[in-house]
């Protein structure tokens, strides 16, 4: 159950900082709101992870989905660059999520 609350964490991660670009610096009250939900759930969700999962494993891997998850929306959502840099470090983060996961088995 405790990688299920780590996937649900970092899918509030990625509407976290999607929706704080959208809310354009809190201006906007909708995805203002949407914001702080996702955190607050966000936040929670990991928390429950870390009940049963080591700080050092649910922590890089919530970060590190929720940043493949906004890399990857910012280029699909918002017509940001895809470099081939962007690209190396995607493979690094999958890389150390799925390194991080092999460790716990």
């Amino acid at each position: 159950m405790a990688w299920i609350f780590l996937g649900i964490a970092a899918l509030f991660e990625i509407t976290f900082a999607m929706s704080m670009k959208y809310s354009e610096g809190f201006t906007r009250l909708a995805p203002t709101l949407v914001t702080a939900v996702a955190v607050i759930l966000g936040i929670t969700f990991l928390t429950l992870a870390m009940k049963t999962l080591p700080v050092s494993v649910a922590y890089p891997i919530w970060t590190g989905v929720g940043t493949l998850g906004t890399v990857l929306l910012g280029y699909l959502l918002l017509g940001e660059q895809m470099t081939a840099m962007k690209l190396i470090s995607i493979f690094a983060i999958v890389a150390g999520v799925a390194g991080l996961k092999i460790s716990t088995l």
